[in-house]
């Protein structure tokens, strides 16, 4: 049985055998099905007992103490960032901003500083080559996405041929940029105390011998996880509430007092509904895969049965099921308030084996805390300072890119800030 056949069968199946194939029955399939490439070990790329490995080195250094001992430099390139799209809006065409762009100048930003403390130049008239290489990673070609289509239906192919994720001159770029933040976090005596990634990592490279290609795999898995997931989960939220002004109101009103805490981030239940919803509509995981390795019945409600073999590919289509109106009610709009704790909570939707904003089972997205803390302090500061509004350019349905990896709305989100101070 091939695996359109297999996801054919969970879309209909009873929801619950998603928690059997992610979660409950795990080992049964806890490879992703990609091949592994120059970044051997980064862990978002790794299979078996190398990934558990390699996942539990990077863990500790995505705690939530690590977040928080960074948050103040987050607070304040979020400040940065406001005075930047005040700017960029004084010279804005009729056109509007590009959100995805501005959302991806602050994630580098961030990540560069708070991972390896170092500067990207992001809001400057003169950048780093960083934000533009960032920008190269995830352009792919459509060569790219065609052969990773086929070999999602026909994974035999990648034994023969296979695509790099990353191309030769951007492992290169990058693992030059590991040296010399290494050599710089030497030298500079004043961050060798941070409690951040680099100085987490630098440890673990004394304790395990790392050389500077496994800390610069190991630190890849932000850009995955880092830059180009949170700049589109911002951006796509930043349009949202452009579209809908009482959300925005009422996501202001929660906002609106004094600078906030970590703590005090973390509680605060309309903004997380937003986001929430955001990931719902445009999840950055259009669908999760995973390669058979032990033989597998699924049997559902009626009792069909369906059996996967060893060398199979299992995708569990997640944009369809956070579309599907037989457990979104309107599945299009845009209603946080599906989120909130008393309609129970984004809990509700994971125990229904429903929602994968960022993942399920053990290979839930490793750097969810640390995205989620610089996607809140970006909405909260601009937010306050701003009303955003659609720019006509923007098309006013949900439609995706069809030549993007991940979801992402097509002919792109272009909005208007409106200073409110």
């Amino acid at each position: 049985m091939g695996p359109i056949t297999v996801a054919l069968f969970i879309l209909t199946a009873l929801i619950g055998l998603i928690y059997i194939f992610l979660i409950w029955n795990f080992n049964h399939w806890n490879k992703r099905g990609i091949k592994k490439q120059t970044m051997a070990n980064n862990p978002f790329l790794l299979m078996g007992d190398i990934w558990k490995e390699r996942r539990a080195e990077i863990t500790p250094g995505l705690s939530t103490n690590r977040v928080q001992a960074v948050y103040s430099v987050t607070q304040n390139i979020c400040k940065q960032f406001v005075d930047y799209i005040k700017k960029q809006q004084r010279m804005a065409p009729s056109g509007g901003l590009n959100a995805k762009t501005l959302s991806l100048c602050y994630s580098t930003e961030v990540v560069a500083d708070c991972v390896l403390g170092i500067s990207s130049g992001s809001f400057s008239d003169n950048p780093t080559p960083l934000v533009g290489m960032i920008k190269r990673v995830f352009e792919h070609s459509f060569g790219f996405i065609f052969f990773n289509t086929l070999a999602s239906l026909f994974p035999l192919i990648r034994k023969f041929y296979c695509v790099p994720f990353f191309t030769k001159d951007v492992e290169n770029f990058f693992f030059d940029i590991m040296q010399k933040a290494i050599n710089l976090r030497r030298e500079n005596n004043e961050h060798r105390n941070r409690a951040d990634f680099l100085n987490y990592m630098l440890q673990l490279q004394e304790k395990k011998g790392l050389d500077t290609m496994m800390l610069t795999s190991h630190t890849m898995t932000f850009l995955t996880d880092g830059f180009e997931t949170t700049a589109l989960v911002l951006s796509h939220t930043l349009l949202q509430l452009a579209r809908n002004p009482e959300a925005q109101r009422l996501l202001r009103e929660e906002v609106a007092t004094g600078e906030l805490s970590f703590d005090q981030l973390s509680e605060l239940p309309y903004l997380d509904a937003c986001i929430s919803e955001t990931l719902r509509i445009f999840p950055p995981g259009l669908a999760a895969r995973r390669l058979v390795t032990e033989p597998f019945k699924f049997v559902n409600k009626n009792g069909v049965s369906v059996e996967v073999v060893p060398g199979e590919v299992v995708i569990v289509p997640n944009y369809a099921f956070h579309h599907d109106p037989n457990y979104y009610e309107h599945p299009e709009k845009f209603q946080p308030e599906r989120f909130l704790e008393h309609n129970g909570g984004v809990r509700k939707y994971r125990d229904q084996g429903v929602f994968f904003g960022w993942g399920d089972g053990p290979r839930v997205c490793p750097g969810m805390r640390f995205a989620l803390t610089q996607l809140k302090a970006a909405l909260v500061e601009i937010v306050r300072h701003f009303n955003i509004k659609p720019n006509p350019q923007t098309r006013t349905d949900n439609a995706l890119d069809e030549t993007y990896f991940m979801a992402t709305l097509k002919g792109g989100i272009w909005l208007d800030f409106e200073a409110r101070d």
